[in-house]
């Protein structure tokens, strides 16, 4: 079974922002000569890191309370920073995928989060347009529709 992990997107609006900010990121790395790769640096390295990628294992972003998107799991980077504290680079492929918004409660750091809760991605498969306002598939969320 495929595991993923779960993590609160701080200061993303929406699924489109950080797609944006990502985007900022990636051409920054690419004007300084840097390969250019997206990572989420967190202070934990997941112990499941080889069932993770290995099954293809995904993390899912909480925006304003509700998982809205996903990015499947490149590489799993354990390092020390300039101090010598253990870190992790969570590396991810750069297609950012909008799923079924599912009200998420809040937490710190990230979790595991299996395939069996996941929500589906947001495609005609899942009934609900893509183009759809971020704010009218909040609302639709909130009131159970979706």
């Amino acid at each position: 079974m495929t595991q993923h992990l779960i993590k609160l997107s701080v200061g993303s609006e929406s699924v489109e922002s950080l797609g944006v900010w990502q985007g900022i990121r990636l051409a920054e790395k690419r004007k300084k000569g840097e390969v250019p790769e997206l990572f989420h640096t967190t202070r934990m390295t997941p112990t499941r890191r080889s069932e993770i990628l290995r099954t293809g294992g995904s993390i899912y972003w909480v925006i304003k309370g509700l998982i809205q998107a996903r990015q499947r799991l490149t590489d799993i980077r354990p390092f020390k920073d300039d101090q010598g504290i253990k870190r992790c680079h969570l590396v991810l492929d750069p297609v950012l995928v909008p799923t079924v918004p599912r009200r998420s409660r809040p937490f710190q750091g990230w979790r595991y989060y299996s395939a069996s809760d996941a929500p589906a991605d947001l495609d005609e498969r899942a009934g609900i347009d893509a183009g759809m306002p971020p704010e009218m598939r909040r609302e639709l969320a909130d009131l159970g529709l979706i």
